[in-house]
């Protein structure tokens, strides 16, 4: 009897403490944020989220939703001092970025094992793949990790299959083509294609080295969690892929999110509020999907010759559109001064233009009805968030992954025209930029327009009650619950 009355008021097991490691880039950050608050919202999770202070005020965007861990960036001597994030970063210090943030796991897992004993216990970690060296953290702590994609499952195999197979070009050739022939169709790119992050690789090199166990890393997680959904990628998710050593991927995006969140301050401070933006395209009632919404990402620096032929294009054509050109784009001479003395002669007629220097409300822009194109660099938040938004793409890829992303647009999603494949080393011609939007106001890819408003059904549906990414989020909801009711050893 004593045991019964014992079991009676005994206090309710605490719901599982999930550790959320963010990596400090924008395109990363973003989307675990999202999904760390998804989780929150189904209930039974506590979740803390470790940031730096460099990323921490965008945690204020989710509220009490989730707790938080700021400890202080770590040094290290191949990385700068003072500097904590990838934003304006130079694409020659990516890997030492990883390399140095890799820094912060002695402080967790003295901050872990400090509550090993009580009801915060860590029950299991969720990290973004480029915190590879969370899964030695929690092998050390005896819980399970999760990594995080915020890309494509067929990005995320191709980047890992780099460093797992170490392929070389032939002679030095950029444009050596290399295949990658354990992923569906076996896919090739030419070497200029790939990310910096591999072509840089030197062996023996500390952050070369640090950078390949990174990945080699995530191959031991007990499975990945990617922000895409079913539809657009169902042949890289259809069987375990040896490129992610052939671990369980939940799609659970797009972690975009909906109208009523449109003008939230997810992503930061924006240089111009999503009302006025808004307001602004509002001018354009009468003549819907005519604008040009333009904007290569929150890392990227275009080079003169591409800021140079799109400007020229868009003069040329007369195409209204926002340009969210951040705050370093090298934009020709006289570029903002034309495009603002037209905004002030023109009205509302063809051809107004708006470039806004800093951060934008996409997402406010993008869900507008007035925009109707989409000219993106293709990191993958801003696909997901073109295709949750109906918008069709017109594609640009410039490095890392966007390659990868733009083919699947291009080549089998059916959502993008393609602008450029040169990337970064080869600018195309105005003429040629013209011509794209061109076509593409004039009606001439009404198909690629109409695939993406297919793309946004499919989208919605499977982030809706039922939907394939809403079952994968409650299964790993489910996961988290049963690591958290483990055994202690």
């Amino acid at each position: 009897m004593a045991t019964a009355a014992t079991d009676r008021t005994a206090a309710p097991e605490p719901a599982p403490h999930v550790l959320v490691v963010l990596y400090p880039a924008q395109g990363h950050t973003i989307p675990l944020l999202d999904l760390a608050t998804l989780l929150a919202s189904r209930g039974g999770v506590r979740l803390t989220v470790v940031a730096t202070p460099a990323t921490a005020p965008l945690l204020a965007a989710h509220g009490d939703a989730v707790g938080e861990l700021v400890l202080p960036f770590p040094s290290h001597p191949a990385f700068p001092a003072g500097v904590e994030s990838a934003k304006g970063l130079s694409p020659a210090l990516f890997g030492a970025l990883i390399v140095a943030y890799a820094g912060l796991r002695a402080p967790l897992s003295d901050w872990a094992r400090e509550r090993s004993g009580g009801p915060d216990r860590v029950a299991a970690i969720l990290s973004d793949f480029f915190c590879g060296w969370t899964q030695p953290l929690a092998a050390e702590l005896g819980v399970s990790r999760i990594a995080f994609s915020p890309s494509t499952v067929y990005g995320t195999a191709v980047l890992h299959s780099l460093f797992r197979r170490m392929p070389q070009r032939e002679d030095g050739d950029d444009e050596s083509p290399i295949g990658f022939p354990d992923l569906p169709g076996a896919p090739a790119y030419p070497w200029r294609q790939l990310t910096l992050l591999y072509r840089t690789y030197r062996d023996g090199d500390e952050v070369s080295e640090g950078v390949r166990r990174n990945f080699l890393w995530n191959l031991e997680a007990s499975s990945f969690v990617s922000n895409t959904f079913r539809r657009l990628e169902e042949r890289y998710l259809a069987a375990p892929l040896a490129d992610l050593g052939f671990r369980r991927v939940r799609a659970i995006g797009p972690l975009a999110p909906d109208a009523a969140d449109a003008a939230s301050g997810r992503g930061g401070e924006t240089a111009v509020s999503a009302a006025d933006l808004c307001a602004w395209l509002d001018g354009f009632a009468d003549d819907d999907g005519s604008v040009v919404y333009i904007s290569f990402g929150s890392m990227a620096v275009l080079q003169p010759p591409h800021a140079a032929a799109l400007a020229a294009a868009l003069e040329r054509t007369g195409v209204p559109f926002v340009w969210a050109v951040g705050t370093a784009a090298p934009l020709p001479e006289g570029f903002e001064e034309r495009v603002a003395a037209a905004a002030a002669t023109a009205g509302r007629r063809r051809g107004k233009g708006r470039v806004v220097r800093g951060w934008a409300p996409q997402v406010a822009a993008l869900r507008h009805r007035a925009v109707g194109w989409f000219v993106t660099h293709c990191g993958w938040n801003s696909v997901l968030e073109a295709s949750a938004a109906g918008v069709p793409m017109l594609a640009w890829p410039m490095t890392a992954d966007q390659f990868v992303n733009a083919r699947l647009l291009v080549e089998e999603a059916g959502a993008a025209v393609p602008v450029s494949w040169g990337g970064i080393q080869a600018a195309p011609e105005a003429e040629e930029v013209a011509r794209v939007l061109e076509a593409a106001a004039g009606g001439q890819c009404a198909h690629v327009a109409a695939r993406a408003k297919e793309l946004a059904e499919e989208a919605a549906a499977t982030v809706s009650d039922g939907g394939a990414s809403r079952q994968e989020l409650d299964e790993l909801v489910r996961e988290l619950h049963e690591l958290g009711s483990e055994p202690k050893e």
